[in-house]
C-alpha cells in the first residue's frame, strides 16, 4: 500500500495535497525533532516519537475512508493494484473502501513492529534467530538511533508515512537485517534461467509442478550446508530423476545460526548443481523462508508468480522425520501464525514425500515478519 502511494503519480499527488496528511507529517516531524533535543540515551523517546500511535492510525483510517470515492484515484489503487496483487488477500471480501483502510492499517503495524523489535529490543516471534543485534546497554546504539531519526526527518517533499517507514528500514539496515531483499530481483538473477525454462515447459507431462526441498540450517557459522540439507537435496534429486516434476524449489534463507552469512537455498542449489549434477535451469531458489510455514507459503508464491499451474499438486521431498509434521500439525501452525492455510495437504506418498496444493492466499503480506514478509 505504501509503495503504491509513493509510485502512483496521481495517488501520491492526492496524498501530498491533503491538508490532514500534511498536518500529520508536520506534527510527526516536530515530535521527532523534539525527541532529538531531549532524548539523550533514551531509546524509547526516539521510538515513540516516530511510531504511529493508535490515535494516529485511527485518524488516517478515517481520512482514507473519507477520501475514497467510487472511480477516483483511491478506488483505482484498490481495484487495479491492491486486490489484483493478492498482497492483502485476507481482506478481499470486504467493501473496497475497507480494503484501502485495512491495507494502510496493516502497513502501519508493520512499521511499528519493526521499530519495536529492531530499535526498542522487543522480542520477535522467533527470538533465537531474529532478535535485535545490539545490547540494550550498548552506549553507541542511542547515537545510531538518533542519527537514523535525524536522517529521516530532514528530507523534503515527504509523504506522511515516509519518516516512520524509512526510520524502520534504517533500523533494519543498522541491525544488518536485509534478508527480505536477499537475491532480489530473482527473476533477472538467480532464477532467470529457470524462469526461461518454465515458459517452455509443458506441465501436463508431469505429475507435480515442483519438488520443494525445505532447508535445514547448520548450527555453526562456518558450515555452509548442513548434513541434513545435503540429505534433503539427495532425496529430492531421486524424485527429479524420476521425472516427477520439471523443477526443484530449494527453500530457506539466512536463518541458522543467528545472523549467518550463508543462505540455505543458495547453498542447496550449489550442492545440487555441482555435486548432484541437476541442471541449473531446473532449480528455483527461494532464499527468504525462515520457518517451515514459510517454506510452503513462499513456494506457493513462486508457483503463482512464475506462471506455473496452481491447480496442480506440488511435492515436498525431505527427511523422514519432517514428513509427519508437514502432513499433520503444520497447517494449524500456519493458520495461527499467518492467519490462513497457505496450502492444502495431499497424499503422503512415502516416508520422505508428501503432496500439497498451493493456495493463492499465500501472497498475503505478513506484517510481523519484516525479514520475510
Amino acid at each position: 500500500m505504501l509503495t503504491l502511494m509513493q509510485e502512483l503519480p496521481e495517488l501520491r499527488k492526492a496524498i501530498t495535497g491533503d491538508a490532514a496528511f500534511q498536518k500529520l507529517l508536520k506534527d510527526k516531524t516536530a515530535n521527532a525533532a523534539n525527541a532529538l533535543k531531549t532524548g539523550g540515551s533514551d531509546i524509547a523517546c526516539y521510538a515513540n516519537a516516530i511510531k504511529f500511535s493508535n490515535a494516529e492510525i485511527l485518524m488516517i483510517n478515517e481520512r482514507l475512508a473519507a477520501l475514497y470515492k467510487k472511480d477516483n484515484v483511491f478506488a483505482k489503487a484498490v481495484n487495479n493494484h491492491l486486490l489484483p496483487s493478492g498482497c492483502y488477500g485476507l481482506f478481499r471480501d470486504l467493501p473496497e473502501q475497507e480494503v484501502l483502510v485495512k491495507a494502510w492499517e496493516q502497513d502501519a503495524k508493520a512499521i511499528n513492529y519493526t521499530i519495536g523489535v529492531y530499535v526498542e529490543g522487543k522480542k520477535p516471534n522467533y527470538p533465537k534467530i531474529d532478535s535485535i543485534a545490539f545490547n540494550a546497554k550498548d552506549k553507541e546504539f542511542p547515537e545510531l538511533v538518533a542519527s537514523n531519526l535525524l536522517l529521516n526527518i530532514a528530507a523534503d517533499k515527504q509523504l506522511f508515512f515516509e519518516p516512520s517507514m524509512n526510520f524502520a528500514l534504517g533500523a533494519l539496515e543498522l541491525n544488518g537485517r536485509t534478508e527480505a531483499a536477499d537475491y532480489e530481483p530473482l527473476v533477472t538473477g538467480a532464477n532467470q534461467t529457470a524462469l526461461a525454462q518454465i515458459k517452455k515447459t509443458n506441465f501436463s507431462n508431469y505429475k507435480y509442478s515442483v519438488i520443494l526441498v525445505p532447508g535445514a540450517g547448520p548450527e555453526d557459522k562456518e558450515t555452509e550446508l548442513s548434513a541434513g540439507g545435503m540429505i534433503r537435496c539427495r532425496i529430492a534429486a531421486i524424485q527429479y530423476r524420476k521425472n516427477m516434476a520439471p523443477f526443484v524449489v530449494v527453500s530457506g534463507g539466512r536463518v541458522h545460526p543467528y545472523k549467518t552469512k550463508y543462505s540455505e537455498a543458495d547453498e542447496m542449489k550449489k550442492f545440487m548443481v555441482h555435486t548432484l549434477h541437476i541442471p541449473e535451469n531446473a532449480i528455483i531458489i527461494e532464499p527468504h523462508a525462515r520457518h517451515t510455514t514459510t517454506n510452503l507459503r513462499n513456494c506457493a508464491r513462486l508457483i503463482f508468480r512464475y506462471g506455473m499451474p496452481m491447480d496442480k499438486p506440488a511435492l515436498v521431498s525431505t527427511a523422514k522425520s519432517t514428513i509427519p509434521y508437514i502432513a499433520g500439525i503444520l497447517a494449524e501452525r500456519c493458520k495461527k501464525e499467518l492467519g490462513y492455510y497457505p496450502y492444502q495437504i495431499g497424499k503422503t506418498l512415502s516416508d520422505t514425500e508428501v503432496e500439497f496444493f498451493p493456495n493463492s492466499l499465500s501472497l498475503q503480506i505478513d506484517f510481523d515478519e519484516p525479514l520475510d514478509p
